[in-house]
């Protein structure tokens, strides 16, 4: 893989979502003294191709980007892997989430598929959590990986507009003030609800001290 100089970059992100860099450069801000929005950029910014994601766990998946993206930059690199586990599934989706319908990346298609396999699972056995795994690897070969997790249930019925992929059936655990009583599923909080409590941030807030120490 080859990629364009990053210019005056310290850190790049292994994805092609400007939101994602966003989100990074908050998470970092309050932890590298100094930091400017321009130093953190995403893979597209350095022309980097994403490799083909062949571990068997979230951490190989996020090590696999981040040692990519490192040794095509020369520049620390971060990247994350992430999906929903089942339990009654033995922890399935997991690595297979974005393309458990066949497709990569239909959300639709995935969504029906889950939920047709879990029709007869009674409300007391549909518990389930997203994991993320967030990985930092630089120039000079260290390695770090954090595991983020957002536990919850599985509803019988997509609910909500926000969020992507199988927020609209996870009812997390951890409920807003604002719910009262009426349970939400991930699609129906608000992004700022969603990211303080979600399985990527809470793996990126962990990663942040550890990237802060490495720039």
């Amino acid at each position: 893989m080859s990629a364009r100089p990053a210019g005056s970059a310290r850190l790049v992100l292994a994805t092609h979502n400007a939101h994602k860099v966003g989100e990074l450069r908050a998470i970092l801000a309050p932890v590298v003294a100094g930091l400017d929005p321009a130093d953190v950029v995403g893979a597209a910014d350095v022309g980097a191709e994403p490799p083909v994601e062949d571990g068997v766990t979230f951490a190989a998946n996020a090590l696999l980007k981040a040692r990519a993206l490192a040794r095509a930059t020369g520049l620390p690199a971060v990247a994350d892997d992430s999906g929903l586990c089942v339990d009654v599934l033995g922890g399935a989706p997991g690595i297979f989430s974005a393309r458990w319908a066949g497709a990569h990346g239909d959300d639709a298609a995935n969504l029906a598929l889950l939920l047709a396999q879990l029709a007869d699972v009674p409300d007391e056995h549909r518990g389930a959590g997203f994991t993320c795994a967030a990985a930092l690897v630089t120039p000079d070969g260290f390695e770090h990986v954090e595991i983020g997790v957002l536990r919850g249930r599985l509803a019988r019925s997509p609910r909500g507009e926000g969020g992507f992929g199988y927020d609209p059936v996870l009812v997390p655990d951890e409920q807003p003030a604002r719910a009262a009583g009426r349970l939400l599923t991930c699609a129906e909080l608000t992004p700022e609800e969603k990211n303080a409590i979600s399985h990527r941030g809470t793996a990126f807030r962990a990663l942040a001290p550890t990237i802060a120490a490495r720039l």
